[in-house]
């Protein structure tokens, strides 16, 4: 097939074309049928010799090899997220952390400090233990069971087993309660919740009295024992079959102390439980006294009766006496025992030390952990009871001035 310039449709009929339009011709003349077809013979012969010497991989499949180069996609813009803030822990609430450190914070009037000041109390590094009981040195064997002696060298069980207590200066308050050991709730609420330089007497009638005052110990509180003594109703009031009493011979009323000795040990002293008429009969009374001092024990005198002779016999029976100055709950309502709290404060402040007594009525309880929360604060601080025993028996003096 030939092309040319002027093809022959716009070539005039029977004209012929000229010499240089051959020449023309001859230049732009393409590849004829016959020689493309000789071409692709060639070429299946050449292949056809390869697949013979190589083989074909694909089992003669036409096979199509294509490159594909992959772009990454452009990147999207995106809008800056904002990294959260770590949370912050709660805040637990000011009783949380007080409970959890340690740490008293009083705010606002306590004491002597401005109104707006925060004052802050630190409690000591290690609570107060108070030594194991029984002490062997201060054991002896009796009738009725295993009762305190003076050790060798003079060592009481006053001084062996009391609260130690650091001696500072200033307003302190003595409280002694009584009653304790004998309702189970009210003794363990006293055990938990009074301040540990509270004293406790325990009533000999109780049951499992070893396992309950070793709780006590072991908290802290400082205990004594109440010794049945003879009121002046008896027997319409009764305090129990082993009453000492005035109508007994010394002996006699010996022996049933001793009985009360032996209910539980560890104990500094002895506290009258009811006894009007006993602690005002010298005749008595003096011998009992005379057996507690022997002994190495104290004798405290719960105040409730204004007939007592206990402290003029002191000093004649050789025996170191305390005597509680009023009773906080004489009128059991909440109002008067606050009154009475107060009022003990205020004595604290005026003559340097006091010492009261109250009962284990769960109000009393009460009242007392309320009272005693921020008493420090106020420049007030609580002392055990044997800190009066022995200031009475010459081994420590009490001061009498305020701060």
């Amino acid at each position: 097939m030939s092309v040319a310039s002027d093809d022959i449709l716009t070539r005039p009929l029977g004209a012929k074309r000229t010499p240089r339009e051959r020449l023309r011709s001859l230049n732009a003349t393409y590849l004829t049928p016959r020689m493309v077809t000789g071409g692709l013979v060639l070429g299946l012969v050449g292949g056809l010799s390869i697949l013979g010497a190589v083989g074909d991989p694909q089992g003669g499949e036409p096979v199509a090899v294509a490159t594909i180069a992959l772009r990454d996609p452009p990147p999207v813009p995106t809008a800056a997220v904002p990294v959260p803030e770590k949370p912050v822990a709660a805040q637990r609430s000011a009783d949380a952390v007080e409970t959890a450190s340690g740490v008293t914070v009083v705010r606002a009037g306590g004491g002597n400090a401005p109104s707006d000041a925060v004052v802050i109390r630190v409690p000591d590094a290690a609570p107060v233990k108070l030594a194991s009981a029984p002490d062997p040195r201060l054991v002896e064997r009796g009738r009725h069971g295993s009762v305190p002696r003076l050790g060798e060298g003079r060592i009481r069980p006053l001084d062996v087993y009391a609260r130690p207590d650091p001696g500072t200066t200033g307003p302190r308050i003595a409280i002694l309660v009584s009653g304790l050991g004998i309702g189970q709730a009210a003794t363990a609420s006293a055990i938990t919740r009074l301040p540990p330089e509270v004293s406790f007497a325990f009533a000999p009638y109780g049951g499992d009295l070893e396992r309950t005052v070793a709780r006590a110990r072991e908290a802290g509180h400082e205990a004594l024992l109440q010794a049945p003594m003879e009121p002046f109703d008896y027997p319409d009031s009764d305090p129990g079959p082993q009453t000492l009493l005035t109508t007994a011979r010394p002996p006699e009323n010996l022996d049933r102390l001793a009985w009360a000795m032996s209910r539980f040990q560890g104990f500094v002293g002895i506290v009258n439980y009811m006894g009007a008429k006993l602690t005002s009969d010298a005749a008595a009374f003096e011998p009992v006294l005379r057996e507690i001092a022997a002994r190495g024990l104290g004798y405290v005198d719960d105040g409730t009766s204004p007939r007592s002779i206990a402290t003029t016999l002191g000093a004649k029976a050789k025996v170191p006496v305390a005597r509680a100055e009023f009773v906080l709950d004489a009128l059991p309502r909440p109002e008067a025992i606050d009154r009475e709290l107060a009022r003990a404060e205020a004595q604290a402040r005026a003559k340097g030390f006091v010492l009261v007594s109250a009962t284990a009525m769960p109000m009393t309880i009460d009242r007392i952990a309320r009272w005693s929360k921020d008493l420090e604060a106020r420049g007030v601080r609580l002392v055990p009871v044997s800190v009066a025993l022995r200031a009475a028996s010459g081994s420590a003096r009490l001061s009498s001035a305020a701060p």
